[in-house]
């Protein structure tokens, strides 16, 4: 997943309203993050700009296949997991309490969780203007 990092909670909760209008895609039922793993997505707010998303990821567990539009992520607490490359290696991946980036459109799942401690999210999904 490409990222570009924003610093700042207050900063990456504000450019929502200014990148909302137009750059989403819809959500596909058969891929919703939340109907497919409603353990570990659940709808917090959701209107004709944006869907949020509480995110709480767990060591173990494994999400099927799903979807996300482009969307602001926004950590709740210190989020830290080993992430594998192509030479059976890994690294690991870290983000701080309010720490905000950018995440755009992807599918993925299948792949068990390796993050070192409950990690809490706040997913941010643009939708399309109408």
């Amino acid at each position: 997943m490409t990222r570009t990092m924003h610093t700042g909670l207050l900063a990456g909760l504000a450019a929502v309203g200014g990148l909302s209008i137009g750059l989403a895609v819809a959500q596909s039922s058969a891929l919703d993050p939340v109907l497919v793993a409603p353990h570990i997505y659940a709808v917090a707010l959701e209107n004709e700009k944006v869907r949020v998303l509480e995110v709480t990821d767990r060591n173990g567990e494994t999400p099927p296949l799903h979807s996300h539009p482009d969307r602001v992520v926004v950590f709740l607490s210190p989020c830290a997991w080993m992430v594998p490359t192509a030479d059976g290696r890994s690294y690991m991946e870290s983000y701080k309490f309010g720490e905000v980036l950018w995440a755009g459109r992807e599918t993925h799942g299948g792949q068990t969780s390796t993050v070192i401690q409950e990690c809490r999210i706040l997913e941010i999904e643009l939708k399309r203007a109408n």
